[in-house]
């Protein structure tokens, strides 16, 4: 799977192929949004630009999908490597610094640490899921057609 490194809060977070990163951020309960963001947000629509993160040195300029139409017009004046996490879909491992525009003070020597231990590259891929076998089918149709017998015996006593 995919790896966020958040380096502002430490945590290396694992997600599927193709997941939204706000989403991704949410679930896991890292902070997304400064005073402003929590007080008000779109919730994931690209409106209210609050949700911007920092790409920290992407090494594979595939690790996101493409800047969308909305990040193009909304983040016109901001550098290349700032998104908009909810209209980001995680394709393969990055580092993302969350709060861009809040000081770190010692950004510089996280981002060199986050940067020191290599992510994994990840699957490129969903997970195929497991399908019932057919002795399992039959036996979930049995155990059906059994309890709606044993109703029917019973209204009729």
């Amino acid at each position: 799977m995919p790896v966020i490194r958040f380096v502002r809060e430490g945590r290396d977070v694992e997600c599927y192929p193709g997941e939204n990163l706000r989403e991704v951020a949410l679930r896991e309960g890292i902070e997304l949004y400064g005073l402003k963001g929590m007080l008000g947000n779109c919730g994931g629509c690209g409106q209210c630009i609050t949700c911007f993160v920092d790409v920290v040195g992407e090494s594979s300029p595939g690790s996101l999908s493409g800047r969308t139409a909305v990040e193009e017009q909304k983040l016109r004046r901001r550098p290349q490597s700032w998104r908009l996490a909810c209209q980001s879909l995680v394709q393969e491992s990055l580092l993302v610094l969350t709060k861009p525009q809040a000081g770190l003070g010692d950004a510089e020597a996280k981002i060199a640490a986050a940067k020191a231990n290599p992510l994994p590259p990840g699957p490129t891929a969903w997970p195929a899921a497991e399908q019932a076998t057919d002795g399992e089918a039959a036996e979930g149709t049995d155990a059906t057609a059994a309890a709606a017998e044993t109703a029917t015996s019973d209204e009729e006593a």
